[in-house]
């Protein structure tokens, strides 16, 4: 059921972080991961890791907020291999800003890597994925359920994440595309060491916070991308999982 040898999965902002950990569980299931990014050096760097491991793994340089680049990568990744199976919506970014101080300029920008990207990469994967069904897996957040004073842009984003993946899941169901999304809690990324720069005694406030005791790793995201990218999850479709050691309860 969690079987995913043959199958090819493009990630986008899969060369780091929470992006490197669930390419990382969908390799590990058998799958071809292709990590997608604008850092050509770090994707490389990044498949290497993998390969390191003895899974499969490529790396392509491609910026998500550019409709042309999507549509390059997407058939790319498809031409190659004749098949594409799997899409990870994963590439974000944040302006940490309280909303008045925003300019235009940053929300666009969070808005267009967060949000505009994961529908551009859905619109172009399309026609492979109906081929013979597939997954979609879209990232929120947290902050796709909760507020924050510094999170306007991106708690917007990622709030749009979830409405969005209900539409696709509804118009793709008679495709045979599932279509979820995953909301990682506080994980140890380079975002999130950021914030902890950035906040006074967020690091405090999360550990009191969340049952689990700890922040996240990107290795906890692997499980619930391969559950979500395999057959296990083919009558599941819409959702909106948090992955957060309880964070969202507590």
């Amino acid at each position: 059921m969690f079987d995913l040898h043959g199958k090819v999965a493009l990630v986008t902002g899969g060369n780091g972080g929470i992006g490197l950990g669930m390419a990382q569980g969908i390799a590990r299931a058998g799958a071809t991961v292709v990590l997608a990014g604008r850092n050509a050096e770090k994707s490389r760097e990044a498949a290497h890791r993998l390969r390191t491991l003895g899974l499969k793994a490529e790396a392509l340089e491609a910026d998500v907020t550019d409709e042309g680049e999507v549509e390059r990568m997407v058939a790319q990744v498809g031409d190659k291999h004749g098949a594409l199976h799997i899409l990870v919506n994963n590439a974000g970014t944040t302006v940490r800003k309280l909303p008045q101080e925003l300019t235009l300029h940053e929300w666009r920008h969070v808005m267009d890597t967060n949000l505009t990207s994961a529908f551009l990469c859905s619109k172009a994967a399309h026609p492979w994925l109906r081929r013979q069904g597939g997954k979609v897996i879209n990232i929120g957040s947290m902050m796709s359920l909760l507020g924050a004073p510094y999170a306007a842009a991106y708690g917007a984003s990622k709030g749009g994440i979830v409405q969005f993946t209900r539409s696709i899941a509804t118009a793709w169901a008679v495709d045979n595309i599932q279509v979820n999304a995953v909301l990682p809690g506080w994980i140890d990324t380079e975002l999130t060491q950021g914030a902890r720069d950035q906040v006074a005694g967020l690091n405090e406030r999360v550990l009191a916070r969340t049952p689990a005791g700890r922040w996240g790793v990107p290795e906890d995201l692997a499980g619930i991308a391969a559950f979500l990218a395999s057959p296990a999850s083919d009558f599941i479709t819409g959702t909106a999982i948090p992955v957060d050691g309880g964070f969202s309860i507590a």
